[in-house]
């Protein structure tokens, strides 16, 4: 029996405008080790809907961890990260600002706003994937992550 079916599988909020991206992302986690429920929003305001559990996601679980582009239509990136920060029942989900910027005010502002680490994607294919991995590795089996309030 495999140890990982004795636990709740860990529930991933991947909030990405690109369906490519989004569908490498759910490709790399597919194969962990660590059982896992990928939840895929496009834009800021569905995010926030989903983290709030309003409209048409009422019954969606609470994300374990979230995975956050920057460079997000309808709200921003950086708005969605301060307002689950500033949020008491959301500021204790780790956020993975995961996005293609690599500009140094965009990873001050994001750690200005307590975001828990900053992750450039790769445009290599395989180097993508490489990364998907590591944050699996790290945040999924390495890290304890805080139980819901």
């Amino acid at each position: 029996m495999n140890i990982n079916t004795l636990k709740k599988p860990i529930d991933i909020l991947l909030v990405d405008d690109s369906a490519s991206d989004a569908e490498l992302t759910e490709e790399a986690l597919s194969n962990s080790k660590v059982v896992n429920a990928l939840h895929w929003v496009e834009d800021g305001l569905e995010a926030l809907d989903f983290l709030r559990q309003k409209g048409k996601y009422t019954n969606v679980p609470r994300p374990d961890l979230i995975l956050l582009d920057l460079n997000l239509p309808k709200k921003d990136g950086r708005e969605v990260l301060a307002q689950i920060k500033a949020d008491p029942s959301l500021r204790l989900i780790p956020v993975v600002v995961f996005t293609t910027s690599a500009a140094e005010g965009d990873i001050l502002n994001t750690y200005e706003l307590n975001a828990n680490c900053y992750v450039s994607k790769p445009i290599d294919l395989d180097q993508f994937i490489s990364v998907i991995k590591l944050i699996e590795t790290f945040w999924l089996a390495v890290v304890k992550l805080p139980s819901e309030q």
